[in-house]
């Protein structure tokens, strides 16, 4: 079976789609010989070579993590500035090459899921998937003033407009209120610019739920593999889509 060859140059752990995206269009990338433009496909035993050698290794099996970020990381497989990154959290016995799932801005913390699952991180990514995703906020503020503006939804800073989000109170401590905000959507730093525009400051951001996968019980800075009933949930993600677009 055919398939574009950055997806194939993806699940052998070369680099990223987007990164052999760039390949291609820079006229590095043959398959048997030939020079390739950006949609080419190819099979699993076509020879690809990338500046004239051959790439490497299989398909890689599907590998997916559940990591808690601890604030002070980026959420990117590397950085040029050297700052510390979430890839530094995978233990050494992950071999094959994952990445980040969405994001999480270097001052909140929380669940990411690592994949090298291309179809599933495009399906979770997309703005049509409503995978809803739970975070825990401090925040400082009026919040019963601020509620009702989640919820309805509300315009941020450059034009976006949230749809509705639900929120609740979990505790107050002093003149602190920890809410629990859940949105379906991934718009930059959605929901700290969503508290903000409310008129809220935000002391802290915690992801602590997407879709089923949940943080609990997952120290922070750790990693672990999702478990059976977690891979149940994430195939049938791609399942669900898949039966949609027949």
């Amino acid at each position: 079976m055919k398939e574009r060859v950055q997806k194939l140059i993806a699940e052998r752990g070369v680099c990223s789609r987007r990164a052999a995206e760039k390949l291609i269009e820079e006229g590095r990338v043959r398959v048997n010989g030939r020079k390739i433009v950006l949609g080419a496909q190819a099979t699993q035993n076509d020879l690809i070579t990338i500046d004239g050698k051959r790439i490497a290794g299989k398909r890689q099996p599907p590998v997916y993590l559940l990591v808690h970020k601890p604030r002070g990381y980026i959420t990117t497989a590397s950085d040029e500035r050297g700052r510390k990154t979430v890839m530094e959290l995978i233990g050494e016995d992950v071999t094959e090459r994952v990445y980040p799932v969405g994001r999480l801005d270097m001052a909140s913390e929380g669940l990411l899921l690592l994949t090298n699952d291309g179809r599933l991180a495009r399906h979770m990514t997309h703005p049509s998937s409503g995978i809803k995703k739970e975070y825990h906020v401090t925040v400082l503020g009026d919040v019963e003033k601020a509620m009702p503006l989640m919820a309805e939804g509300l315009t941020l800073d450059d034009g976006f407009k949230t749809q509705p989000a639900e929120v609740r109170v979990i505790k107050t401590i002093e003149e602190k209120t920890v809410l629990s905000v859940t949105i379906s959507e991934g718009h930059n730093r959605e929901v700290r610019r969503m508290c903000e525009a409310a008129g809220l400051t935000v002391r802290r951001l915690v992801r602590v739920a997407i879709g089923k996968l949940k943080l609990e019980g997952l120290a922070v800075g750790k990693c672990r593999p999702a478990t059976a009933s977690e891979l149940k949930y994430l195939n049938s993600l791609t399942e669900n889509r898949d039966t949609e677009l027949k």
